[in-house]
């Protein structure tokens, strides 16, 4: 598939997605929202990429979703505009490989959902984060109203999505909403460093360290406990344990097998 509205570029073992509608800031259309998902299917099968990077061009993330495609959908369309985004974003956050959001800017409804959909989040101090759907009289359609409680808490999740304002970027820090804030000359490099940390280990255990927290958000914690069992069981039958175990004790890298 040829993209039209993303960047995708790799760098060793981590590859950077960027949004790339300048001119809209970056907002989701359809077409747009396709390619991010053939995007995020076609790395998660590259054997050679163990983390992704997802941020924008210019001075957004990404702005929200594109209005001005959305303007004129019935009821019906505009639900299937939702179950793509929800789709979509679902395969973000189950890729069996981390995915870290570098926001840059602007971060505003189905952007703040698609960084939310990411298991980590770095921002820029320029960073604006919201839900400000309610004042265009909708409300968000990609999981914002599921995913904003499971990371902030549902009376700050509730603020921000009945009051529709943004958030600055150190707000955001203090809410558990991003994870670091750093100067915008330094996001990129500071989302691909971390990116490069996360490669560096077993690949099978990240990804089964990332499903067995996605579990434990929708069970409880004896059957979160169960699948965290089940994958500490597939480490060790998979030989990635034996080999990181042998490697701590004769002090070098471990040489990971490509999945």
């Amino acid at each position: 598939m040829k993209l039209k509205n993303l960047v995708v570029e790799k760098d060793g073992s981590v590859a950077v997605v960027t949004v790339n509608r300048p001119d809209a800031l970056n907002a989701i259309n359809v077409e747009t929202m396709t390619e991010i998902g053939h995007a995020v299917l076609e790395l998660g099968s590259d054997p050679d990429v163990r983390a992704i990077v997802i941020t924008g061009a210019g001075k957004a993330f990404v702005a929200g979703a594109d209005i001005a495609e959305l303007k004129d959908k019935d009821g019906m369309q505009a639900r299937e505009v939702s179950q793509l985004g929800q789709r979509t974003f679902s395969a973000i956050e189950n890729l069996p490989k981390p995915v870290i959001a570098a926001v840059n800017g602007y971060a505003l409804g189905g952007g703040l959902e698609l960084a939310m959909s990411c298991d980590l989040r770095i921002a820029s101090t320029k960073a604006k984060m919201g839900q400000p759907e309610v004042k265009i009289g909708t409300v968000p359609g990609f999981a914002g109203t599921q995913r904003l409680p499971r990371l902030v808490g549902f009376g700050r999740a509730k603020e921000m999505l009945l009051v529709g304002e943004p958030i600055d970027a150190e707000t955001a820090l203090s809410y558990g909403l991003v994870n670091k804030v750093v100067e915008p000359e330094s996001l990129l490099d500071e989302a691909k460093a971390l990116a490069a940390r996360i490669a560096k280990n077993g690949p099978a255990a990240v990804g089964l360290a990332k499903a067995c927290v996605n579990k434990g958000t929708s069970t409880d914690v004896d059957a979160g406990g169960t699948h965290e069992s089940e994958a500490f069981g597939l480490c060790f039958a998979s030989g990635e344990a034996g080999e990181g175990i042998t490697a701590f004790f004769e002090k070098r890298d471990a040489a990971w097998v490509k999945k």
